[in-house]
């Protein structure tokens, strides 16, 4: 494989993004970030001879073969479609465009392109995420009728130390997320096992404040969104965002005519399968609970990565899709990212007007690229300085308390 030159456009979880892809042969060559104290901590994390810059226009002329976007979370579509103008292949990280809009305007460009575009959604290669593919490939779940995935991350609302790294002014987008939003870890799972892409969606968000003497800074109130899709295959899928309730834990499920299998909510990356007495394979247990293997030759460098070894999986395909002259297979390519991405954006306005199923637009076709071109809202500060258009919480005029924010501002300067 040819030796890359890849450059970074985010100095925090792009760095660490970037050490999975020197393990695959490639040259980190430069490092971008707005902020220059993350600049020089992740010049330092990298510990080798790369071009840093403050800002994107010059780091965009840097020559590269391949850029990974890991900045803000919601502002990923403006940069990839600078990255397509100029050649350079695009891998992004969590969600591929903020605003409908930007659906449209990232499809639109990467077609006049030669470019290979990678949504890096890692949680798909998680052990027990590929061995659910396997069995699903394999046919023995017969058709598969629902599937359930939930990324559920609750945070300590008094970790400084995360508010100080992630969550360091009053308008960064974690205090403004709605929870729909966060959903490539749930949704992008389960589409890749199933192979359904969502159709429709409808949602309903859990309503829970953070009370009592907390230094916070949040508008988004909402501890979670339940999201259901209808698909293209018929099936139905039940999502949660970026859920915050119970414990921490990944849980996905898949059920067929004849099977299902799931993993076990203990974090041993354990599966169970299970069949019924009169449709289970021959040979087979009706009930089976085990470890499943990577069966894979780079098992070691996999395991030694971060996110279950997706980290590392993810920029393999990645890279071999460019050497390929491909694009990767769904839901990494392009359409499957933006309709994830709608999923997130539309299963909001979904919240807001009640639960009512809002069609979850084909942007293959020029009609839905039409509807959607100018549907520039959002719930996010941009860092151009624009404010939000649309709240981001299920009651719209919900507010911290203003000791709350006081306090919040106080824990970040000390």
């Amino acid at each position: 494989m040819k030796k890359y030159k890849i450059g970074v456009f985010g100095a925090g979880r792009g760095v660490t993004l970037a050490e999975n892809f020197r393990q695959l042969g490639c040259e980190i060559v430069a490092l971008c970030d707005f902020n220059a104290e993350r600049l020089a901590a992740g010049a330092a994390q990298l510990n080798a001879d790369v071009a840093l810059y403050r800002d994107f226009d010059s780091f965009i002329g840097h020559d590269m073969d391949a850029v990974i976007l890991a900045n803000y979370f919601h502002e990923h579509a403006p940069y990839a479609i600078r990255c397509f103008e100029k050649g350079i292949h695009v891998f992004s990280e969590c969600i591929s465009n903020g605003t409908m809009a930007e659906g449209v305007e990232l499809i639109r460009a990467h077609e006049k392109s030669n470019c290979v575009y990678m949504l890096a959604e890692n949680y798909p290669q998680m052990l027990f995420n590929r061995e659910m593919q396997r069995i699903c490939a394999e046919g023995s779940l017969g058709k598969i009728m629902y599937a359930e995935g939930e990324y559920n991350h609750p945070i300590d609302v008094w970790d400084i130390g995360f508010k100080k790294e992630y969550v360091y002014y009053a308008d960064h987008w974690r205090n403004h997320i709605p929870g729909t939003y966060y959903i490539t870890h749930s949704l992008g799972p389960i589409m890749k096992a199933t192979g359904a892409t969502p159709k429709k969606v409808t949602a309903f968000s859990i309503f829970s404040p953070i009370e009592g003497d907390v230094p916070t800074a949040s508008y988004a109130a909402d501890r979670s969104s339940i999201i259901t899709t209808q698909n293209d295959d018929g099936s139905v899928f039940r999502v949660v965002g970026w859920g915050q309730f119970g414990a921490h834990h990944n849980a996905y499920r898949i059920c067929g005519t004849d099977g299902q299998i799931e993993n076990l909510r203990d974090s041993s990356q354990r599966v169970l399968l299970r069949y019924n007495s009169w449709s289970k394979p021959e040979g087979a247990q009706e009930i089976s609970t085990y470890l499943p293997g990577w069966n894979d030759k780079d098992e070691e460098l996999i395991k030694a990565s971060g996110h279950g070894g997706g980290d590392y999986i993810t920029a393999r395909i990645f890279l071999e899709s460019i050497e390929a002259g491909h694009q990767p297979e769904m839901p990494f390519d392009i359409h499957s990212a933006v309709t994830m991405a709608s999923v997130a954006i539309l299963g909001h306005r979904s919240v807001l007007a009640g639960g009512i199923p809002i069609d979850i637009p084909d942007f293959h076709t020029e009609e839905a690229r039409v509807q959607y071109e100018n549907d520039r809202q959002t719930p996010f500060y941009g860092t151009d300085g624009s404010k939000p258009s649309i709240p981001c919480c299920s009651h719209p005029d919900f507010a911290p308390d203003a000791a709350q924010v006081e306090k919040f501002h106080a824990v970040l300067q000390g």
